[in-house]
């Protein structure tokens, strides 16, 4: 089991995990954040990250307003960067987008802890059907995202699981 939660694990990792340890670090972006809790999620910490992936972030924030005066106060001058704020599963959201080394960044906190928002679930949940199924099914998932499916429902494509796939992962 990978312990997620440190970002040490990507630097022992595939070439992407490689890079986007050492662009983390010389961001030190794990650091300016740590007091929101920040997880690594998505393709890239589970070896399913295809050109173009992103590394999302997601953060746990209790005063909004400092979370995204952090965020300004570190990432405004980045190419590409926004924040904004949006509803997600019903609940606050703050997302803010930029461009990092080769790496599109997603900084994206809730007011929820990060070991109970839905994109550390995901994570964990398309983890273990990988180790589950084992390489033939983590392909599989790497060709349906290649051709443009995203992840949670190229899993359940996969799976012949029907209804919402991001609400049907959470049940796994």
């Amino acid at each position: 089991m990978i312990h997620f939660e440190d970002i040490l694990y990507l630097e022992k990792g595939n070439k992407i995990q490689k890079k986007a340890f050492q662009l983390l670090k010389s961001l030190n972006i794990m650091d300016l954040l740590a007091r929101f809790d920040p997880i690594l999620v998505g393709t890239i910490p589970i070896n399913i990250a295809i050109e173009g992936s992103d590394l999302d972030i997601i953060c746990y924030w209790e005063d909004k307003a400092e979370f995204e005066r952090i965020i300004k106060g570190r990432f405004s001058d980045s190419r590409g960067f926004t924040i904004s704020e949006s509803d997600y599963s019903g609940e606050l959201s703050v997302v803010s987008n930029f461009m990092a080394g080769n790496f599109k960044v997603e900084i994206f906190g809730q007011n929820i802890p990060t070991r109970f928002q839905n994109g550390y679930l995901h994570m964990l949940a398309e983890y273990h059907l990988l180790n589950e199924h084992g390489e033939g099914f983590r392909q599989k998932v790497l060709n349906l995202k290649k051709s443009g499916v995203k992840t949670e429902p190229a899993f359940c494509q996969i799976l012949g699981i029907e209804g919402d796939p991001y609400q049907e992962l959470l049940k796994l």
